[in-house]
């Protein structure tokens, strides 16, 4: 399918693929912590025919320079821009740190009708990097909404990381589960609320993540969904890790940083799996 490509730089750098026949579905694709415009998955989604928009949402021009006290507005802007571009179906597509925003909003927005959550955590965590002051210290939440900081979890900054010999990636899911056993007492507060969201959720997850609990936390999320009777389909597989890759999509980049955990196979396989109902659920197909 023919896409057309627009770029935008207000309110956020952006880019919105248009397809040539659209369904009248529009999704807002989000990123995790390394802050790029997810601009294949985007095209991707739109030769399936949605209106896909990718927003650098933090680390822009304008934008916080690390994921500290993000608005969460600036996510129902998206909204607003989908719909102003004419769709009527609006869906959210985010991996780890913006499935976290995706959750966050739909919580909060009742015009977002699906979402999809890649590798999500049930918890709101504090700050990666640093906010609009420039500072990463004393810890912060992610989140803002209405100008007021969401509760959140601090991590455990006496957490042995283990450097492999000679150096190398670093799993973190360790330190994600050490900070919640000592913050034991803030989990509760900071546990997102998504039996509270109108709209259909999809997750996806791998058992292997190295970088935090995701298929805990989407077991979690959904058994928050059942017990209030409200729908949701979860999506896994024990040998995929934190970066599931969608057909026809590259595959991931190795990081001197981080370990995600998880195979090429895997993660391919648990995205070949979740491919075709994420589709349709953004879409408002029934199969």
């Amino acid at each position: 399918m023919t896409v057309v490509e627009h770029e935008l730089t207000a309110p956020w750098e952006a880019v919105l693929m248009e397809p040539a026949a659209g369904t009248g579905a529009g999704v807002l694709v989000l990123s995790g912590s390394s802050g790029r415009l997810e601009r294949e998955r985007a095209r991707l989604l739109a030769e399936q025919g949605l209106l896909a928009l990718a927003v650098r949402w933090f680390g822009g021009p304008g934008r916080p320079a690390g994921i500290c006290e993000v608005p969460l507005e600036t996510f129902v802007a998206a909204v607003d821009l989908l719909q102003a571009r004419g769709a009527t179906r609006i869906g959210l597509l985010g991996t780890s740190k913006g499935a976290e925003a995706a959750l966050l909003t739909a919580v909060r927005e009742p015009r977002i009708d699906a979402v999809v959550a890649i590798s999500p955590t049930s918890l709101v965590w504090c700050n990666v990097g640093p906010g609009r002051d420039g500072r990463e210290r004393p810890y912060r939440s992610c989140w803002t909404w209405r100008g007021q900081p969401l509760p959140f979890v601090p991590m455990d900054e006496t957490w042995p990381a283990t450097v492999p010999d000679g150096g190398g990636p670093v799993a973190v899911r360790g330190w994600y589960e050490q900070s919640e056993r000592t913050f034991a007492a803030r989990l509760d507060a900071a546990a997102i609320p998504v039996e509270r969201a109108s709209a259909d959720l999809l997750l996806v997850a791998g058992g292997d993540d190295e970088m935090w609990s995701s298929l805990r936390y989407a077991e979690q999320l959904a058994a928050r969904r059942r017990a209030a009777g409200t729908p949701v389909r979860l999506i896994a597989r024990h040998d995929a890790g934190h970066r599931p890759r969608f057909p026809g999509e590259s595959p991931a980049a190795p990081s001197a940083t981080f370990r995600y955990g998880g195979t090429a196979r895997g993660d391919g396989l648990l995205g070949e799996a979740a491919w075709p109902p994420i589709v349709n659920l953004l879409t408002g197909r029934t199969s």
